[in-house]
Order: structure tokens, then sequence, then C-alpha cells
């Protein structure tokens, strides 16, 4: 029992220590890059890196013994990852491609800090870190692991809207969005690249045609958003099956596992 209090405890202090100091610094940070470099994309980069520091050593604390690249998930294939990505959201690239037209003009800088690096980092923040930790390291199940971070994923995109329609769509697309994520991060072999690149290739095909200003979209561009996530769903589950690698969600381990894993 008090293993369990002070890994929570840790955990939670952690975050709370890497919260605020984003919340502090990642303006300051990246304004100071910007100046220093004369990129918009290089100093979303840094100001990202070293907020990330309270994590880091939050699981050095906690997990001595692994690497961090191990604990983030990084070290996986990547090119697997890139592959079931890509399979999955191309619903997306052809219906966007017959029912939008592209975006006239391309700022090369917003669209990388929009999709790889925003995807990069996100992921290691909410899925890795926040829903990871707690269910590869701890009982919880995976719904009880991957409430909260899911929550605060979809809180920090109510930027995009001032309308209370468009925020409850907002919340309630991304809210589920995280949970469909860190669904296909856990049954791809705990591979974080397939969140990243399914992050990555979703938020891409999003900027380039012109959808919708915000995540809540319309008819076209969600239905095509959620037929991408049946195909990757499909994709993954025939990929386990053909490999025989067993599917790591069951009604057994929703909110509560029966024994402690570490993946």
């Amino acid at each position: 029992m008090s293993k369990n209090i002070r890994f929570f405890s840790i955990f939670i202090l952690g975050f709370t220590a890497y919260y605020f100091f984003d919340f502090l610094f990642f303006k300051t940070i990246q304004t100071f890059s910007k100046d220093l470099f004369h990129s918009k994309a290089i100093a979303h980069i840094i100001a990202y890196s070293v907020t990330l520091i309270p994590l880091i050593v939050t699981l050095k604390i906690l997990l001595p013994q692994r690497n961090i690249l191990d604990l983030f998930s990084l070290n996986k294939p990547i090119i697997k990852g890139f592959l079931l990505a890509l399979t999955g959201t191309t619903p997306m690239l052809i219906g966007y491609l017959i029912h939008f037209k592209t975006i006239s003009k391309i700022n090369f800088e917003s669209l990388f800090i929009n999709t790889l690096s925003s995807a990069f980092f996100e992921e290691i923040i909410f899925r890795a870190f926040l829903i990871g930790i707690l269910y590869r390291f701890t009982r919880l199940g995976f719904l009880s692991s991957a409430l909260s971070g899911s929550l605060l994923f979809a809180q920090v995109h109510l930027y995009q809207s001032q309308n209370l329609i468009e925020l409850t769509e907002i919340f309630t697309i991304t809210f589920l969005g995280s949970i469909f994520f860190a669904w296909a991060y856990f049954e791809s072999e705990y591979n974080l690249w397939t969140a990243i690149f399914l992050h990555f290739f979703m938020n891409l095909y999003w900027e380039i045609f012109n959808i919708s200003e915000n995540v809540s979209g319309n008819f076209y561009g969600n239905l095509y958003k959620l037929l991408s996530i049946v195909v990757l769903i499909l994709v993954i589950i025939y990929y386990n099956r053909k490999n025989k690698i067993p599917m790591e969600m069951t009604w057994k381990n929703l909110f509560i596992k029966t024994r402690e894993v570490q993946s």
C-alpha cells in the first residue's frame, strides 16, 4: 500500500510541477529561442523539450532502472508505427481529396508545428506519460488510466473556439480521440510511434485541406475521420491476430488489472 501511495504521490507531484513549469515558462522559452534562432519551428521544439524536464526527472525517480526512451515508448519500431498510421488514415486522405480543396498557401513552419511537432510532444506528455505510465506500472485498467489524461488533453484544445456548442463538440471529439490514440498505442505493442504518426497524419490532412477552422469539423470532415478510426482498429486487430499477439484491452482490465503489468 505504501509503495502505491509513494508512486502516485510522486507521479502527481511530477505532473503538477510540469504543468506549472509549462504554464509559466513555455512562452518565455519559445520567445527567447525564436529571437535566438529566428525560427518559430525550432523555438517550438526547444520550448517543449525544456518543459519536459520535470516529467523526465519524475520518471527517473519512479523507475530509475528504466531508460527514458523505454519509458516514453520511443524505443519501438518507427516504420511499423508509420505504416499502421498511414494505412489507417488513408480514408481521410482519399475522402478529403474528393470533397475538399487544398489550402491556397502553406506556411511550412506553422504546418510543422501543428502537425509533426505537436503530435510528437503531445503524445509523449498525454499518452506515454499521463496514460501509459499509469497503465504500464500500476494496477489501473485502461479506462481508469486514460480518463484523467484524456480530460486534460481535451481541455488544452478548448482555445479553438468561444462558442459553447463548438466548445462542447471540441471537448468531446478530442476526449474520444485521446482514448483512441491510447488504444492504438497500447495495442501496437506499446509503440508510441503509432499514436504519433496517427496524430500527425490526422492533423496534416486537416491542415492542408479547407475543412474547418477547428477540430469540431463538419459532416464529411468527421465522416472520413471516423472511417479512418474504424480502418485502423481493423488493421491492428488483423495484424495482432496474424502475428498471434494477444490484444491488450480486455473486459477484465478496463478498470482494474488483476495483476500489475510492466511493459
